[in-house]
């Protein structure tokens, strides 16, 4: 099996071994579209990707032999899923993997800082000391302490974000679908989502994006929420209007925001993003580049435990032609012997 790595670094050394022991791992970092396309034409059978590079037609009609895509994450808008499955490429990935997620914190850890970020002015507070400043006057914040903050989805992030913030004295207001028939932690409280957006003086996005979900939080959403309120977003950029959070920004209705992601990511290098542009004018956003699981601890775990998956794949495709072909033995000596 013939496995391209396109981006290794800080690889996990476990997860390459039990690669390694599944077939050829060609181990690289690639950094343009163009070295992504020749490497994937080099025989590749398994492509396993992080975030930096979009998989899409072009990538898999490089590799005809592509049986496969891994990627250790649970969002795919990095995958042409449809295109994958036109072509029977598997893609595997940590999506429903609720169990061993449990585990993987750093993406709420991030939640958590960028809310920090945003009340303590930090990334304004850090320049000015670097440019020659030191007049603490001129970022005084606010505390998490005592702030309502509003949850927006209470599946396992949701509710890791949740316990954090209960932790730091907040009051939790939790919001989910109209279906939803999940467990809820007290102290958080349970509520509809306008009543959520209404109270809250800080809001925390965590949804999983579908077609149900893109474009959520629209211009009546933030029109539904506090003057002078915060909103963070870790989750993925096409839940969110852009165009309405930049108009609620520009406006003055929210007093910030913090986003670890943007939609439509693979095409940032092609032109400019308007919340890129306004927060270069100085404008009241913090945006990080979709940094939330990147920690060394949460890496090596994914990855070590999407090799199992990959292995266990591998296996049950090995079995499954196994039995298709004892199968089409059987068969042709039934034919065979009816000849006779």
């Amino acid at each position: 099996m013939q496995i391209l790595i396109t981006e290794n670094e800080n690889f996990s050394r476990v997860a390459l071994e039990r690669l390694a022991a599944m077939g050829q791992v060609r181990s690289r970092d690639l950094r343009t579209r163009e070295e992504l396309l020749a490497e994937a034409a080099q025989g590749t059978e398994v492509l396993w990707v992080r975030l930096r590079h979009y998989i899409g037609r072009e990538a898999m009609e490089a590799a005809p032999g592509l049986q496969a895509i891994a990627t250790p994450t649970t969002g795919l808008t990095h995958v042409d899923l449809e295109e994958a499955a036109r072509r029977g490429i598997a893609v595997i990935s940590l999506k429903g993997e609720t169990e061993f997620l449990k585990e993987i914190r750093a993406t709420a850890e991030h939640t958590i800082g960028l809310m920090l970020a945003l009340l303590r002015r930090l990334p304004g507070a850090a320049r000015h000391v670097v440019e020659g400043g030191w007049n603490r006057d001129l970022f005084r914040g606010h505390e998490l302490h005592g702030k309502t903050v509003g949850v927006v989805g209470y599946g396992r992030l949701g509710r890791i974000v949740a316990r954090y913030l209960d932790a730091f004295g907040c009051r939790v207001l939790v919001s989910e679908r109209k279906d939803w028939e999940g467990s809820l932690e007290p102290p958080a409280e349970l509520v509809p989502l306008e009543e959520l957006l209404s109270h809250s003086d800080l809001v925390s996005l965590h949804v999983s994006l579908d077609s149900t979900t893109t474009g959520l939080f629209d211009r009546a959403c933030f029109g539904r929420m506090k003057s002078g309120a915060w909103f963070i977003n870790t989750s993925r950029g096409e839940l969110v209007d852009e165009a309405a959070l930049l108009g609620a920004l520009r406006e003055g209705k929210l007093a910030g925001a913090a986003v670890d992601v943007l939609a439509a990511e693979h095409r940032l290098g092609e032109a400019g993003h308007p919340l890129i542009e306004y927060a270069r004018e100085g404008g009241n956003i913090v945006i990080t580049p979709h940094t939330g699981g990147c920690t060394y601890e949460s890496m090596a775990k994914t990855e070590e435990f999407l090799a199992l998956r990959l292995e266990t794949w591998l296996s049950a495709r090995a079995l499954e032609k196994g039995t298709l072909c004892a199968e089409s033995q059987a068969l042709q000596a039934e034919t065979g012997a009816a000849k006779i």
